[in-house]
């Protein structure tokens, strides 16, 4: 249980505030590619830490991130035209690069007035489906980070954003549960279930909903292992069933699926009150867009779409489009598993309080998770970085799909990756 202090601090992430200003020391996604499918294509209205941009792919295919409103008369530039590699803003024309550069200002024709200023501009890299950006202090930019997903042909990878209205933290928190997937999730995860689908979350081999959790921090934040009471063999000896999720700061984890899969979530706050899941399923060999989306539960456009990715489940609405006539066959009356969990975290409201929560200790990752993003503002508030900013290289990170162990046998050895990145003594 968080104090009322500590949930705010957790969940605000405003220019300003703690969380805020702990998160903009990071390159965070801010869009899909597939959001801006070619050059001078329409613009893209995005939110970032309570702060609005537009997103824009120039004529050479560049992409540009920018202050949503120009910097004339404040009018929107995410209704302007990309075109002659700028954006032009409808309202007096003036056009900017992706840098920021005034181009043209046809109100104003002074050469010395568009060389002196410039729109403010933000960092872009893209890579591994996604659109990275930096806003926070230009002196304190990080290196940009590297992950495993961003290896390999694109057609290994499918990226996907899902705008949901709740809080990153009751997303991010979810996603460091594991006590829930085989209840929430088990019509996908259930023992014997699903074997031959290659995009489910794979097939628990016990059916243990109380793992015991063992945690330990790294530099990028830290991973557990959730291990569930295991067969024993012939011999008498005991086993676990472990399965290991990395947590990865500011906003990430990794979790496994079969046939060398994994998926990488970063749960970005678009402000305290919606999110934007960034979902990458990556492999050894083609990815199926149309079977990660069912998986997920994303192939009901009654739930999303990818024209908007708003998650469209709501109380007032439509009851959360739960089907509850189908629940003597179906577990929760819904249908995969992001949609799943972003149904469950909207129904908590827009910022859970915290305050009230009987926590188990099924719970600890996530008590582990609250903890170690306090120590991370801490950090930031003393004038030192935040947890896993200088963590260049993730691709020897992974998560672990249930795999059988010895009682006394250590499950470190088998992500080696993971384990040099150690966190350092404090």
């Amino acid at each position: 249980m968080l104090t009322r202090e500590e949930n705010d601090r957790l969940t605000q992430v405003g220019p300003g505030t703690p969380m805020g200003e702990t998160m903009r020391r990071y390159w965070l996604p801010i869009a899909t590619s597939d959001q801006l499918p070619h050059p001078d294509c329409a613009p893209l209205r995005s939110m970032l830490l309570g702060e609005p941009f537009v997103v824009f792919r120039n004529t050479d295919g560049e992409v540009g991130v920018l202050d949503e409103f120009c910097m004339h008369r404040r009018v929107s530039l995410a209704l302007g035209r990309v075109e002659d590699n700028g954006i032009r803003c409808l309202y007096h024309g003036w056009k900017f690069a992706v840098d920021g550069t005034i181009q043209e200002t046809p109100n104003h024709c002074n050469e010395k007035f568009r060389q002196r200023l410039k729109a403010p501009a933000f960092p872009v890299r893209e890579a591994g489906g996604l659109i990275w950006t930096y806003i926070g202090p230009k002196e304190k930019q990080p290196p940009f980070q590297h992950y495993l997903f961003m290896e390999g042909p694109k057609e290994n990878r499918v990226a996907l954003r899902v705008d949901t209205a709740a809080n990153y933290l009751q997303l991010w928190e979810g996603g460091t549960d594991s006590s829930h997937v085989g209840i929430l999730h088990h019509d996908h995860v259930a023992i014997a279930k699903n074997k031959d689908e290659e995009f489910d979350l794979g097939v628990m081999a016990v059916e243990d909903h109380a793992p015991v959790l063992d945690i330990v921090d790294t530099e990028y934040g830290y991973h557990y292992a959730a291990k569930r009471r295991g067969p024993v063999d012939e011999n008498g000896n005991e086993s676990f069933s472990v399965r290991v999720t990395p947590v990865i700061f500011p906003t990430g984890r990794i979790i496994p699926a079969p046939n060398t899969f994994q998926y990488f979530l970063f749960e970005v706050p678009q402000n305290d009150h919606v999110t934007s899941t960034y979902i990458v399923c990556h492999g050894q060999k083609k990815a199926d867009r149309h079977g990660v989306k069912a998986i997920l539960g994303l192939n009901d456009e009654r739930f999303w779409r990818e024209e908007d990715c708003l998650f469209r489940a709501s109380w007032e609405v439509n009851r959360m489009n739960q089907d509850r006539h189908r629940m003597d066959t179906s577990f929760a009356g819904f249908s995969g598993i992001e949609q799943e969990d972003a149904v469950l975290a909207v129904s908590m409201g827009p910022i859970v309080d915290r305050t009230k929560e009987h926590m188990v200790p099924a719970d600890r990752a996530v008590v582990h998770l609250r903890a170690r993003l306090l120590e991370s503002i801490r950090r930031v508030e003393e004038g030192g970085d935040p947890i896993g900013l200088r963590v260049e290289d993730f691709s020897g990170v992974h998560s672990l799909i249930d795999t059988t162990v010895r009682k006394n046998e250590s499950w470190q050895r088998l992500l080696p990756g993971n384990m040099e990145l150690l966190k350092a003594a404090e």
